[in-house]
């Protein structure tokens, strides 16, 4: 029977409190709970932050992919390329369109899209392509717009990269569209809820349309308006996608605590690899050459060949002394739904399959403090 572990480490923890409650009570106290003023707020700081002429709420970065496809016309025989090692809702958001899913090999050491893979499979159908800024690393976009054809839309799955860039430009401004998540595992929280960023006014509108039915105004607009009893008109088949206020004002708050989170988690990034560079069979996550990892998490990567105990075992081992660890994301191909449907085999794309096999997430947020770092440190030294 193991010892009970001296401490527990999460894997990740959000960081809110009174500064969160107070904007969330003024917000019940004005009686406007569901889309309307910090919501708006929180959008145009989004936009400033990020540096984009448009930013829209809305009630996950899933919804938000969903959104920004319908956005730009995607539907039955249009064909979407998604890395096949990604949260699973990238590749969903493509089939609830009712389009056809293209998988494509991620590098396995910056674990982002092969570029040369995607390219590859670009077809007289293909219509988008979805790179994920994977744990808040910028994919390289202008490398991948620079071998497309000119048509086909980029959606930056940037649900781990609120704060990170690519050169001086910031992760949402990079494509097309952005998407983002602010689910409790990321830098920043409002529960669950999503952004989609973008400087095409035309996709704005639509997004704005379609996360309200359809509408063509907002109920905001209508009951502040000078004539509320007029309904607006419906010319889209739109979504209840909305985020609520009570999730906005609390957005505002932490937006503005973004690049203090960020940049205590890239100064423990920098000392988890200083402490465990002798650990040869532990790979570090790489960081851009030019531009800001968002360090969503601190994804390592087990070498196989070399580790004393295979992943699982590495993670169980750190589970009884009390360190949370994680999968880093799975490999879309070998879910069972995708494996079924699609008849994939787990060899098809070889970089996703490893990834999937042997990386792991070790804890990395902002509740931590210096006896956390060290209790981490400490138990992967005894494995090694």
């Amino acid at each position: 029977m193991n010892p009970k572990p001296k401490r527990t480490i999460q894997i990740a923890q959000p960081v809110t409190g009174e500064d969160e409650w107070l904007a969330m009570r003024e917000s019940i106290e004005s009686g406007w709970l569901t889309h309307g003023p910090k919501v708006n707020a929180f959008e145009r700081a989004f936009s400033e932050r990020h540096d984009v002429k448009h930013s829209l709420a809305c009630t996950s970065a899933t919804t938000g992919l969903h959104l920004a496809l319908t956005a730009i016309g995607i539907g039955p025989g249009d064909e979407v390329i998604v890395p096949a090692f990604t949260w699973v809702a990238t590749a969903n958001a493509v089939l609830y369109c009712g389009a056809t899913v293209v998988l494509c090999d991620v590098d396995p050491r910056t674990y982002n899209i092969d570029i040369q893979d995607a390219v590859r499979r670009v077809t007289s159908r293909t219509k988008a392509i979805i790179p994920v800024h994977l744990f808040g690393l910028c994919a390289d976009i202008p490398a991948l717009r620079a071998l497309l054809p000119a048509h086909i839309r980029i959606i930056e799955d940037a649900a781990c990269a609120a704060g990170g860039s690519l050169g001086n430009t910031s992760a949402g401004a990079l494509g097309d569209v952005g998407v983002f998540s602010f689910h409790p595992r990321k830098s920043i929280t409002t529960g669950e809820g999503g952004m989609i960023t973008t400087n095409d006014a035309g996709i704005a509108e639509r997004c704005i349309m379609l996360r309200n039915h359809g509408a063509s105004i907002s109920e905001e607009q209508r009951h502040r308006g000078a004539k509320p009893y007029i309904l607006p008109d419906f010319n889209l088949l739109g979504f209840n996608y909305r985020m609520t206020d009570l999730q906005g004002s609390v957005g505002i708050v932490q937006l503005n605590k973004l690049d203090r989170f960020i940049d205590e988690r890239a100064t423990w990034a920098a000392w988890y690899r200083k402490k465990l560079s002798h650990i040869k069979w532990l790979r570090h996550p790489e960081e851009p050459k030019s531009g800001r990892h968002a360090w969503q998490s601190y994804v390592t990567y087990v070498e196989p060949d070399i580790a004393p105990l295979v992943r699982n075992e590495i993670m169980q081992f750190l589970q009884d002394r009390g360190v949370s660890t994680r999968p880093g994301t799975h490999a879309v191909h070998m879910l069972g739904f995708y494996r079924e449907r699609f008849g994939y085999d787990a060899d098809d794309f070889p970089g996703a399959r490893d990834c999937d096999i042997n990386t792991m997430a070790i804890p990395l947020h902002n509740r931590m403090c210096e006896d956390d770092y060290n209790y981490v440190v400490d138990a992967l030294l005894e494995i090694s």
